[in-house]
Order: C-alpha cells, then structure tokens, then sequence
C-alpha cells in the first residue's frame, strides 16, 4: 500500500516562538483528530528543526526544506544532510518551484541532493512542476518528463522506491489558482505511467505522489480521491493549525 501523506511546507515564515507555539497546536490536534496511518509532516525552517522534533516528532514527523549536495565544507550559510538528519528529522523537500526559480537550481543538482539525502537516510519529497507558460503551450508532460529523468531517475530501483514525487504546478503556487481534480489526476496517472516505464508498474504502484499547488480543506477531499493522488504537499494552508489537521483528517474516513 502506498503510503498517504499531508506534509506542510511553512516556507520562510514564523520566527522561533511562532513556530513552537503552531507546532504545538498541531501536534496536540493530529494526536486527539487523526484516525488512520496518514503521516502528517511540517517541513519547517532550520531554526525550529531541533526543537519541533524534541517537542512533537513522534506525532508529526520533521522536514527540511533544502539541503547542500556536499557533506561539509566552506559552504558559508549551508546545510548538509547529516546536520538536518542530526536534530532529528526525517524528510527532506528536494527542488521545490521555488528553489528551482529563485536559486536557479538544475536537475543535475537536485540529482546529487536527493543522493546525498538518500545515504543519510532520509526520505526525499522530490518536486516536480510546470509553469503556467508551458501548461498554456502543451508541453508540460515534457517538462515533467525531464524533471524525473535527470532529477532521480538515475536511481536505483531500490533508492528509487524510498523516495516520495510532490508535483506542483507552479501556476497553482501561492496563486490562489487550483488545479482541477481532472487535471491534477491525469498528471499524477502520466507520472505512475513513467515510474512504471522506466522500473516497473510494482514499483510505480508503490510511489507516494502528492499534489501541490493551493490545497486546501475544502477541495482536499476531492483531489485526494482521485486514484493517483496519494496526498498533499502544503502551503499556506499548514501555517494555520486547523486548516492542516483538517487536510490531515480528510483520510480519516
């Protein structure tokens, strides 16, 4: 069974107490709301990383938002895997639109992050997306297509099958705009469908795919109906406590 997962991604948002006083309420709600083995995760910023496992990780696991490609050196203002891994996280957000467009990150690189991630026994959340420029145009299965192949597809099949794929469209990001539940569905079948072509249809079956892109809780039920969507990767939503164990809850049922 594929795992069913609903992980929040705070971005560069709450200053340390705001972040322990909103994890606390969200830890106290999935421990008394959360019915069912959906896995709740909030990908928070470095500086809350230590204190929100020690406070709650048993509950809600912990993730990073990045991490450097390399173990340790003169990379002033990084972090590596095994810092992020030594405060007691479990996850670890690879590629997301943000870092690609903001940080000009490859897929090369996110190639050499997610193995560094992998052999520090982490698990990565590897982002893939189109922009709105290559929906309107037709080309966004290419896009999508070359995320995977030069982003983890030179993974193994055993690597391969640890990770989670989070597709995002980037036109739905902090936008307001949703993609339909058709649209998000037919993405999410197309990438199942290469998983499947390039190791196996086992292997494919077993991938945890999210969707991000402005979920929230009142279109979560449907677009985690859908038979490909395994859960959500959130955004604004998880910075308000109610709305992220409601979207925690939509697999309670």
């Amino acid at each position: 069974m594929r795992k069913k997962i609903v992980a929040g991604n705070w971005k560069m948002n709450l200053d340390y107490a705001g972040g322990i006083s909103l994890f606390s309420e969200i830890v106290n709600m999935v421990r008394d709301e959360k019915k069912g083995d959906q896995i709740a995760i909030i990908c928070a910023p470095y500086i809350h990383l230590n204190s929100l496992a020690k406070l709650g990780g048993d509950v809600v696991k912990i993730g990073a938002q990045n991490c450097h490609q390399n173990d340790s050196g003169a990379y002033t203002g990084e972090i590596s895997a095994g810092m992020v891994k030594s405060v007691g996280c479990e996850y670890v957000i690879i590629g997301h639109s943000e870092r690609r467009q903001y940080f000009a990150e490859s897929n090369e690189l996110l190639a050499e992050k997610t193995v560094k991630v992998l052999a520090n026994g982490l698990t990565p959340i590897f982002c893939i997306g189109e922009t709105l420029e290559e929906r309107n145009n037709g080309t966004y299965f290419d896009v999508l297509k070359t995320q995977l192949e030069q982003g983890v597809f030179g993974l193994s099949a055993d690597d391969f099958a640890k990770i989670v794929i989070a597709y995002e469209p980037v036109w739905a990001i902090g936008t307001g705009l949703t993609a339909t539940s058709d649209q998000a569905q037919e993405v999410h079948a197309y990438i199942r469908k290469e998983i499947a072509a390039k190791y196996s249809s086992e292997v494919a079956d077993e991938t945890t795919i999210l969707y991000g892109g402005s979920c929230n809780p009142k279109n979560a039920a449907e677009l985690f109906a859908q038979t490909d969507i395994d859960g959500g990767l959130i955004g604004g939503a998880s910075l308000k406590s109610r709305d992220f164990v409601d979207i925690v809850k939509t697999f309670n049922s």
